[in-house]
């Protein structure tokens, strides 16, 4: 086996994005920490992917369950990326949303990412430098109808990424944010389901209504994102800290 040059961590790793990017990862040569709450899953990928891969069982829900994987990850060495890609989406009117469902998207999609970069940028410093990635959405940066707190916790994360961006930004870690669009996951499938449901319109019918909200007319495949990310991570980007990417098709907001 050869030693991988570099490490990333990939969270939300065992479907959609997240396994795209811990592959993409993988095939670019580094060793992955690949993170979701599915054993299972997880063991699937690993096959997948080969002994550069390194599942670990996570519900990024819990803090004390994310303080024991960073021990885990940092026990093994530092790593050099950081990919936040786990994330829940609740959509239901303002009147709704029940304080209990706040609480759970924010933790998971913005105090997971925080508990990460907190316990693992420092060992990244003393390493000589890293890079992490969050990914968001199109709605870290504009609204959308029942979405509030889902809306709420990619604002957050996109202003805690440019935060963190300018608080290391001498210190060799590049922090920025990848937004996409609809992308052709779990998550679409599941948006697809409910406009069948809703109107009665055909599934063909749902998916064609979503990729006309962009200009392309099409759905992001999980690969493009992934791609997004491996460029992020690479020397070439290396000046690129702060920013967040839309990869949404051309959706106009």
């Amino acid at each position: 086996m050869t030693t991988p040059k570099k490490t990333a961590v990939v969270t939300g790793a065992s479907r959609g994005i997240g396994r795209e990017v811990a592959l993409a990862f993988i095939r670019e040569g580094y060793g992955v920490w690949a993170l979701a709450r599915s054993a299972e899953a997880l063991e699937s990928l690993r096959q997948e992917a080969g002994e550069a891969l390194r599942p670990l069982a996570v519900d990024v829900a819990s803090e004390a369950a994310v303080l024991e994987a960073c021990r885990t990850v940092l026990q093994a060495g530092t790593p050099h990326v950081l990919v936040n890609n786990a994330g829940i989406t609740l959509s239901a009117p303002l009147t709704k949303t029940r304080t209990e469902d706040l609480n759970k998207v924010m933790a998971v999609n913005v105090t997971a990412p925080f508990i990460f970069c907190r316990e693992l940028i420092p060992a990244m410093v003393a390493a000589g430098g890293g890079r992490v990635i969050s990914i968001g959405s199109i709605t870290a940066t504009r609204g959308a109808r029942y979405t509030s707190a889902y809306c709420a916790s990619k604002h957050a994360l996109l202003g805690m990424t440019r935060a963190l961006a300018v608080e290391y930004a001498r210190k060799g870690v590049t922090v920025n944010q990848v937004n996409p669009g609809w992308v052709e996951t779990d998550m679409f499938s599941a948006a697809v389901g409910s406009i069948t449901q809703a109107t009665g319109r055909t599934q063909e019918q749902a998916r064609e209504a979503l990729a006309g909200m962009n200009a392309m007319g099409r759905i992001i495949l999980p690969q493009e994102v992934a791609a997004l990310c491996l460029f992020l991570a690479s020397e070439a980007a290396g000046g690129i800290t702060g920013a967040a990417y839309a990869i949404d098709g051309g959706e106009p907001g």
